[in-house]
């Protein structure tokens, strides 16, 4: 997975932070600064941190399923991507509060970031450099998540489930580049 590959996947791996931000700055009145960067070091964070947690558990597995390694990589971010399509489509708005607690972040930061911990058992599997991808996944999500929470208090809520179906689809047609490099090998 070269550098393009390892963007589009935070790009898509940072939509559903992006989407919750939307929403969130839908709800405030004013947006400010502390509101975006607030965001951004919660998703951002999380999402950095979560690959490294997969990749942890991935590298203990990763002799044992060589031989399959890219179609569990395929499959994983298939799921991860018809899942994020699912939610965008038919998701829960309780997620689109103005409230930017401890509490109500930490919990919005773990359910957005759960889909980057199977991309890091997928990232041990491949043998991608963790630190980077890790990096890369946790810039490009507190970057999106900053704006979108100005977009949010722009442009409304339609822009939410937009990002979430682009997001998927973007990881999918990874997951599907993966299986064909290596069955074409």
């Amino acid at each position: 997975m070269g550098i393009v590959e390892l963007l589009l996947v935070a790009i898509g791996l940072a939509m559903d932070a992006f989407a919750v931000s939307v929403g969130k700055g839908v709800t405030l009145r004013r947006v400010a600064f502390r509101h975006a960067i607030t965001a951004g070091v919660w998703f951002g964070g999380f999402q950095a941190l979560m690959p490294i947690a997969g990749y942890l558990v991935g590298v203990r597995f990763s002799a044992v399923v060589a031989s399959i390694d890219h179609w569990i990589a395929f499959g994983l971010l298939a799921l991860i991507g018809i899942n994020m399509i699912r939610e965008a489509v038919w998701g829960d708005e309780e997620s689109h509060t103005a409230d930017f607690g401890v509490k109500t972040m930490l919990l919005m930061a773990i359910a957005t970031s759960i889909d980057a911990l199977a991309v890091g058992i997928t990232i041990a599997f491949l043998g991608i450099n963790i630190w980077v991808a890790a990096t890369v996944i946790g810039i490009v999500t507190l970057l999106l998540s900053g704006v979108g929470i100005y977009l949010g208090s722009l442009f409304g809520s339609r822009l939410g489930s937009k990002a979430g179906i682009i997001g998927g689809v973007i990881l999918i047609v990874i997951g599907l580049k993966i299986l064909i490099e290596h069955l074409s090998a």
